[in-house]
């Protein structure tokens, strides 16, 4: 497999006619390579990123190999114990709907409740693409979940719930959060995000590349991330550092990232 063409000789980008070489070679790498997460280019909009992504892959996780790619994941990472610890308080303080924004087939539903047991009334909705919740559900059957785990690809089943959970999925969606709080008439009580890209003074959009497929990507600057929250009517309670995750952007400058976030938010 062809080897990350700027990881070979980085003294050499400095130079014009090299540079443009690397990043031709970049190019090629981005389209074909399928077991990493890259990414490539800043852009003004979602669409224009997608309008840049090759033709070798589909673009979003709405298809069938990219809703594959998380089902063996079933285990609680280092950086989703404060996401883990404000769930249990979430749980403890007598909240029973949680609505898992972008959950995949159910992932920390899963990790999460092998951890500690949730209480015997909690309503958890995934919701996330159509590909996506086809497999959760077929996921959800063959391990034989309980009843209150569902599915659902329509963002408007979450209003009125108790605990809005987002982990390592606002990044991919053309809403920000504060548009997203919007659409509902009743807000959540709590708002727990997780593996968020968060950039102290920069928000912008690049392409990635997940391997199966090619999504837009929104990197927020944390001051803006953070009152667009609190604008919203919330306070924030806790943050904390998922030093696991990091981006690198080939031939951009000031834009990468070696951690990403992870927030509390109670409505106010």
């Amino acid at each position: 497999m062809m080897r990350d063409p700027t990881l070979e000789h980085p003294l050499l980008a400095r130079f014009p006619l090299t540079r443009e070489l690397m990043r031709k070679r970049y190019e090629r790498y981005f389209a074909t390579c399928s077991d990493k997460q890259l990414f490539r280019g800043l852009f003004d909009s979602f669409a224009d990123a997608e309008a840049s992504a090759p033709s070798t892959k589909p673009l979003s996780y709405d298809n069938e190999a990219s809703s594959e790619l998380y089902v063996q994941q079933l285990r609680a990472h280092p950086h989703d114990y404060p996401a883990l610890f404000w769930l249990n308080r979430s749980f403890a303080d007598g909240q029973r709907s949680v609505f898992d924004l972008g959950g995949s087939v159910g992932i920390k539903y899963f990790a999460f409740s092998r951890l500690f047991p949730f209480p015997e009334n909690v309503q958890w909705t995934v919701q996330d693409l159509p590909a996506v919740v086809a497999r959760g559900k077929r996921f959800a059957a063959e391990r034989q979940a309980p009843p209150g785990l569902k599915f659902t690809s329509r963002f408007e089943d979450g209003d009125g719930t108790d605990l809005l959970f987002a982990s390592g999925v606002l990044q991919y969606l053309p809403e920000t959060i504060g548009e997203l709080l919007g659409r509902w008439q009743r807000a959540p009580r709590r708002i727990i995000v997780n593996t968020v890209a968060i950039h102290p003074v920069k928000t912008y959009i690049t392409l990635n590349s997940i391997g199966t497929a090619f999504c837009p990507y929104r990197v927020q600057a944390h001051g803006a991330f953070v009152r667009e929250v609190t604008q919203a009517g919330y306070t924030l309670r806790d943050t904390w550092e998922n030093p696991a995750k990091f981006i690198r952007i080939p031939f951009e400058q000031g834009v990468d990232l070696d951690t990403y976030a992870g927030y509390c938010f109670d409505r106010a």
